[in-house]
């Protein structure tokens, strides 16, 4: 059988469905109400798809939490690709661009891709408790460690739908700065040195999205020269020797809304987001 190609292009209603829904306070310590609620959406959604539900249960603070973790895969032993997205939310926020947004694009791909029957080497987890140092991230990494299980790569989807064609929109790093652009339109892919395959693979995926810019990173010994670069659900994998990268709009660096009550649906490019979404179902088929 040749390569199937996916005919479906991304939904922008289904996007903006998603955020509508996920865009509220949900933070686990303040909203448990309304984080259960749309850890119940998710789950959901991905049943929807056809996907089967594993529920991957830790602790925190005295508490138990759940992954929602959504696969079709036959043979439980190959590696496959793992894309994941975090759904919590830091007090007081709605979290629109953190990270409903990537929440949003998560499910588009899972329906796509579902569509099209290119699901067998994919497994799609949303990750819990990302806003508390990466703890629901952790204890599913270190669980794929212990059970050996091997990955083609994992992607983190954090944070991308904010941009702005300002001037100096941008910030970065002191000794990242004559190297990358100054305006924040552009979508960012970080990896590590055990990623570097993964991440030129990821490049050539997202820039088949049209009209997408894409810039790359590698960074040494796993971000820590660069601890911005760690602060998402990626890291915990590179710390356990898995390919993973980190899928952004820069996070702080450009979004002046990032843990406010202002980072509401109304602040993000819709247009890059669905560009995004396409990138990401792009890297997915380069593994079905």
């Amino acid at each position: 059988m040749g390569k199937r190609i996916f005919a479906n292009t991304v939904d922008l209603n289904n996007l903006g469905r998603h955020l509508r829904i996920i865009s509220h306070p949900r933070n686990p310590f303040e909203n448990l109400d309304s984080l259960l609620s749309i850890q119940r959406y998710i789950e959901s959604e991905l049943i929807s798809y056809g996907y089967e539900i594993e529920r991957h249960e830790f602790s925190f603070d005295g508490n138990l939490f759940e992954n929602i973790a959504g696969s079709r895969r036959k043979n439980r032993q190959m590696p496959y690709l793992l894309i994941g997205s975090h759904f919590d939310a830091v007090p007081q926020s709605p979290g629109a661009d953190d990270n409903a947004s990537a929440v949003a694009a998560f499910l588009e791909t899972a329906r796509i891709l579902s569509e099209n029957e290119l699901t067998e080497n994919i497994e799609f987890v949303a990750f819990n408790l990302e806003e508390y140092s990466m703890i629901g991230s952790s204890s599913y990494a270190r669980y794929l460690r212990e059970k050996e299980q091997k990955l083609l790569g994992m992607i983190s989807l954090e944070m991308i739908g904010y941009t702005s064609s300002k001037k100096g929109s941008q910030k970065l790093p002191l000794a990242l700065r004559p190297f990358y652009p100054d305006v924040g339109d552009f979508l960012a892919l970080v990896g590590d040195e055990n990623s570097k395959n993964f991440l030129a693979k990821a490049e050539k995926a997202f820039k088949k999205s049209a009209g997408l810019k894409v810039e790359c990173l590698t960074v040494p010994v796993k971000g820590r020269l660069f601890p911005e670069t760690r602060l998402s659900d990626h890291s915990p994998f590179w710390d356990e020797g898995f390919p993973a990268l980190l899928v952004t709009d820069t996070s702080f660096f450009r979004n002046p809304n990032y843990h406010r009550p202002s980072d509401t649906i109304d602040t993000l490019d819709m247009t890059f987001l669905r560009r995004v979404t396409e990138g990401i179902v792009h890297l997915a088929m380069e593994f079905s």
